[in-house]
């Protein structure tokens, strides 16, 4: 580890069982990152309107999938080589959903040593198997900058 170095929140594992994190350091500071419903789970397509007027879901509740995009930049490169569209990877995501505490429970699994409590709420960071959807890296030689996104799909 080098000295200063903070670790992120976030983790991506390429090997699902690796048990050491995938990113390295100085290629993650000031993340940026969006949990969303999959696309098959979200827009009107998967509402309906009864003959009274009423507002129904008609979503299928196995396609309640999240999709997370993530973006870095820093001044090395993330360790993305051999990564590809389609690959599974294990990911502890920097993103926290949270919960009513009485009465609730995660969705997801949750990341060990993520969750505390604020009032009613838990808040958390969820763990998902997921698939890479795009990736890309970006750098600027005269600023010594790297730039970096990930979107993945929840398996």
């Amino acid at each position: 580890m080098a000295l200063g170095y903070v670790a992120t929140a976030l983790d991506i594992r390429f090997d699902v069982s690796a048990p050491s994190p995938g990113v390295n350091p100085f290629s993650a500071r000031g993340l940026s990152g969006t949990l969303s419903p999959i696309a098959l789970a979200q827009g009107n397509d998967k509402l309906a309107r009864t003959v009274n007027g009423g507002l129904i879901s008609i979503a299928a509740p196995q396609m309640r999938k999240y999709r997370l995009e993530v973006a870095g930049g820093d001044q090395s490169p993330p360790a993305l080589d051999g990564l590809w569209v389609g690959m599974q990877v294990a990911v502890d995501a920097h993103v926290e959903l949270a919960y009513l505490t009485a009465g609730g429970s995660p969705s997801r699994p949750v990341v060990p040593g993520s969750s505390w409590v604020e009032g009613d709420y838990t808040y958390y960071r969820p763990h998902f198997d997921m698939l890479i959807v795009e990736l890309q890296t970006e750098r600027k030689e005269w600023d010594a900058a790297v730039s970096w996104s990930l979107v993945l799909e929840e398996v």
